[in-house]
């Protein structure tokens, strides 16, 4: 018991840090055997974030939505969040198309070959992303999965697209009838509330094995992938990383700034959330680390975190959505030798921002918009393969990009509306765990 006391004193944050170093150095050392041994301990992290996820959004929102003063508060709060939701995702392409003609990565390439399990994407229509928001069972949507079937005829469990929507807009409706009965469901209203507070409870548990999903993530990714898949594609590697860290430091900071905030102390904060988007590649399954992060660290209050994170983690992609379609259609035009017009820049643009809420809840959010943007622009469309061997290396950084942006715009959003708890943002705690302190 001393021992494990002695681990849960050291910050979370180095907890973490220690296990994705001594994650790559097994995976460095086991090589493709760490996929095997060390993999598995990844697969059953991101399982149990997955596992809390739907409950505690559905909770969460449940008891943020009767919490909340009726539903002119909600739809202004709603409104000022999309809008952000939306300057930061044009902010986001900008800087996408800068870094693509300053890096020029798509110069100077050799012949490239598309990805041997490249397979190209369904486009879904405007019109199905907007009728799958409405879940024809909400019990299947909890659940999170639907039956399908595979080649061999065999009927197995898949993820629902849309799941996460479909649950915000379930708990949502359930949210405003306890609103509309008032007190007729006080009893109900304090056992979503009570819910709602196990669910927190059962997070700090599960946060608690973020070090060791951590460790076998990073040893599976740096066993199993070799120099030789990055070395044609290295300069579209680092061009990204630039364009997302310029992102994170030099736009989120610049508007945090403006709202009187320090980024230090918003990093600081949220940095388990960026980590666990990092090393999972999982909007989804850094959810229940960012909710945390934003009420426990960030002083977000918590009925509208429980409103705004869930709904950023399945629209709000400025990493998968808007840096990395701008910069791969400059890429593709660089590599194909096609000189780019003014208005195609405004079309990537225009696509970029729009799409990325379209394509909300699809799996493959990243690979999706790339193909929106490059048909949009009138590029080839075959050439994203070329990118796709490279596609988990690349997640990484988009995704932890999309996870802070996602614990950013309800920072600014609370600074904005008086719900910013300043004595939580100014202590800058970065743990997530176990301790009894803000819920």
């Amino acid at each position: 018991m001393k021992l494990v006391h002695a681990w849960l004193k050291i910050p979370f944050w180095k907890r973490v840090v220690a296990g994705f170093v001594l994650g790559a150095l097994a995976g460095w050392a086991f090589g493709p055997n760490a996929e095997h041994w060390f993999g598995p301990l990844g697969d059953l992290y991101v399982t149990l974030i997955k596992m809390i996820a739907v409950p505690l959004v559905f909770f969460a929102v449940i008891n943020a939505v009767a919490s909340l003063s009726g539903q002119k508060s909600i739809a202004a709060l709603a409104g000022r969040t999309f809008v952000w939701f939306a300057i930061t995702a044009v902010l986001a392409v900008g800087v996408g198309l800068a870094v693509g003609w300053i890096v020029k990565p798509g110069v100077g390439v050799g012949v490239l070959q598309i990805a041997s399990d490249y397979k190209p994407k369904d486009v879904p229509g405007v019109l199905d992303m907007l009728l799958n928001l409405v879940p024809s069972n909400p019990f299947q949507a909890l659940s999170g999965a639907a039956s399908a079937k595979t080649a061999d005829g065999m009927t197995v469990l898949v993820p629902r697209n849309g799941t996460v929507l479909q649950v915000i807009f379930f708990a949502g409706l359930v949210g405003f009838a306890m609103v509309k009965l008032g007190e007729r469901v006080a009893g109900a209203r304090k056992l979503v509330g009570e819910a709602s507070d196990i669910m927190i409870q059962v997070t700090r548990f599960v946060l608690e094995f973020t070090p060791l999903g951590t460790f076998g993530l990073i040893a599976a990714l740096v066993g199993g992938y070799g120099f030789e898949q990055l070395r044609p594609l290295l300069m579209f590697v680092v061009a990204l990383y630039v364009a997302c860290a310029f992102h994170i430091v030099v736009v989120y900071s610049g508007l945090l700034l403006a709202h009187g905030l320090s980024p230090l102390k918003f990093f600081r904060g949220a940095a388990p959330g960026m980590q666990v988007g990092f090393v999972a590649s999982s909007s989804f399954a850094a959810l229940p680390v960012s909710l945390r992060s934003a009420t426990h660290n960030l002083g977000v209050d918590k009925d509208y975190a429980a409103f705004a994170v869930p709904l950023g983690a399945t629209i709000k992609m400025d990493g998968c959505g808007a840096i990395y379609p701008a910069l791969a259609a400059v890429f593709i035009s660089q590599y194909a030798g096609i000189e780019l017009s003014v208005a195609q820049y405004v079309i990537i643009a225009l696509a970029s921002v729009l799409g990325s809420f379209g394509t909300a809840g699809v799996p493959g959010t990243a690979v999706i918009m790339a193909t929106v943007v490059l048909s949009a622009a009138g590029l080839p469309l075959e050439t994203i393969g070329y990118l796709y061997a490279i596609d988990r290396v690349l997640d990484m950084m988009r995704t932890m990009t999309n996870v802070t942006g996602q614990m950013l715009v309800p920072v600014l959003v609370a600074k904005e509306t008086g719900m910013l708890d300043r004595q939580v943002y100014e202590a800058a705690n970065s743990d997530v765990g176990l301790d009894e302190g803000h819920a």
